[in-house]
């Protein structure tokens, strides 16, 4: 347990002390939700969809958890270039405790950049269920794990710092956009319903807005079975290629 909380404490020693990463982050988020629920909010309300801004706000604040855990795999090529990862490996340690580490390190920091982005909605009239506020904070950690996990996963098969972030892109735009984060899940084709069901980032964005305004498609307690799932299996494959990895 030492070696996971001294792992997480170096990423999150490592975030605090990286102002501009702190208020560069929250750049694409805060500009999505002011223009989208601005802009298209009219158009919501006047469809007989209430609020926009209510219902958008999770979906920012899930959007925010992505982008961040997702590019926190950056720093296990990060390390790997600069030579602390190997010699983090060669220590006595076990690897599926470096990576737990990194994993909740990750995720610990995504969560803060969405509750910072949460902070800013309240500023333009996001009311919430303050009741079920905790569940949300569950929520976005199983959330951040799952992501982090899949990040680092990918990280260690890659040795090219170029090459991460294109693929992060390429990765994180369809999960986000296909989750449900921009648009009510009712009636959708069918088509687009399945692939809505397959992206783990819907059960994600369900589960908090459920919580913050009482609005969940799927139901909370099966949003929470399958994020539960997703974030465990995503885990396991990630300690697996961290295990495997070369340096």
């Amino acid at each position: 347990m030492k070696i996971i909380y001294l792992m997480w404490q170096r990423q999150i020693i490592r975030y605090w002390r990286s102002r501009a990463r702190m208020i560069g982050a929250l750049g694409q988020p805060v500009l999505f939700f002011l223009a989208l629920g601005f802009g298209f909010g009219p158009v919501y309300a006047k469809a007989g969809g209430g609020n926009y801004i209510e219902f958008l706000a999770p979906g920012i604040m899930a959007m925010t958890i992505l982008f961040t855990s997702m590019f926190a795999g950056m720093e296990i090529i990060w390390d790997r270039q600069f030579g602390f990862l190997k010699e983090t490996m060669v220590a006595p340690v076990t690897r599926w405790e470096i990576m737990l580490g990194k994993t909740f390190g990750g995720a610990t920091i995504a969560v803060i950049q969405a509750l910072v982005v949460f902070i800013i909605t309240l500023f333009f009239g996001f009311s919430v269920n303050w009741a079920l506020f905790p569940l949300a904070l569950v929520f976005m950690f199983i959330l951040a794990c799952a992501f982090t996990a899949l990040g680092i996963s990918i990280a260690s098969q890659l040795e090219d710092m170029q090459a991460f972030p294109i693929i992060m892109n390429f990765m994180v735009m369809p999960i986000f956009f296909l989750s449900g984060a921009l648009f009510p899940l009712d009636n959708l084709p069918k088509v687009v319903s399945a692939i809505v069901a397959i992206d783990p980032l819907t059960y994600g964005v369900d589960g908090i807005r459920g919580a913050l305004i009482s609005g969940s498609h799927y139901g909370i307690g099966f949003d929470f079975l399958v994020l539960t799932l997703v974030a465990l299996a995503l885990t396991g494959v990630g300690t697996y290629l961290f295990s495997r990895m070369q340096v």
